[in-house]
């Protein structure tokens, strides 16, 4: 079996792969060594990482470059957050993703390029089959509806066309409510959740019949909060309370 293959068996509903996402090769690494199967990125913690913003700021090569740096830390498969696809068309992404060494991707209907909107359903739908018809990688299709001002009406549509077009997993995010859950479950396609403040638990997650749960920034968050403290705390100031609201 292929890698993209093993991480796309691991997407059972009612068994959800629980993925901490992280930003670079230490933290892959801190991933592998606590047992999980896959490494995922978050395109927000690389980005800042790397001294960018999220949404597309981090010039393509150096995304693509952490990302490589992440796989050849680690002996399990890496799935990418790659956003929106940073301006590349669909197959030279998905051969840029696999030289990087994932064998997965995020994939984000939100068109950057005119912020916040979204790409029409179709035209990411097409984008979508055309990854999948450029190499065998796992695509997590990300539904941006409900967090950009939309509803569960048209993340439920835009995830039908996505499984249609392909998609091996859907990700409504910014989903939290168990019964709009279940109705995204309902469309027989691999659901990922985020675990998000108000988020059900992993384990009624699992009741629910999600295959995917994400942690998003939230760890690298975290991990920001203690440098921070742990920082002002030997320099004698105190942080400053900043609001937090992982995307990816």
């Amino acid at each position: 079996m292929s890698a993209a293959g093993h991480l796309r068996a691991l997407h059972v509903p009612g068994d959800p792969l629980v993925l901490p996402n992280a930003w670079d090769a230490a933290t892959a690494r801190l991933v592998q060594e606590a047992g999980f199967p896959v490494v995922a990125t978050t395109s927000s913690g690389v980005a800042e990482a790397l001294g960018y913003a999220d949404r597309e700021v981090t010039p393509v090569d150096e995304m693509l470059a952490a990302v490589s740096r992440i796989a050849r830390a680690v002996a399990i498969p890496v799935t990418a957050d790659l956003e929106g696809g940073y301006g590349l068309a669909p197959g030279e992404l998905a051969e840029r993703a696999g030289a990087a060494g994932a064998v997965g991707l995020n994939f984000e209907d939100t068109d950057h390029a005119r912020f916040p909107g979204l790409l029409p359903i179709d035209a990411q739908a097409e984008r979508i089959a055309a990854l999948k018809a450029a190499g065998d990688l796992v695509v997590n299709a990300r539904i941006d509806a409900m967090i950009r001002g939309g509803d569960v009406e048209e993340g439920l549509a835009r995830a039908a066309a996505y499984r249609d077009a392909g998609a091996d997993c859907v990700y409504p995010i910014g989903v939290t409510d168990e019964s709009e859950i279940a109705r995204f479950v309902a469309l027989e396609v691999p659901v990922n959740i985020l675990l998000a403040p108000g988020a059900p638990p992993v384990s009624r997650l699992r009741e629910l019949g999600v295959a995917r749960v994400s942690l998003g920034e939230y760890v690298y968050a975290d991990a920001m909060d203690f440098v921070r403290e742990r920082l002002f705390a030997l320099g004698g100031g105190a942080p400053a309370a900043e609001a937090s609201s992982p995307s990816s």
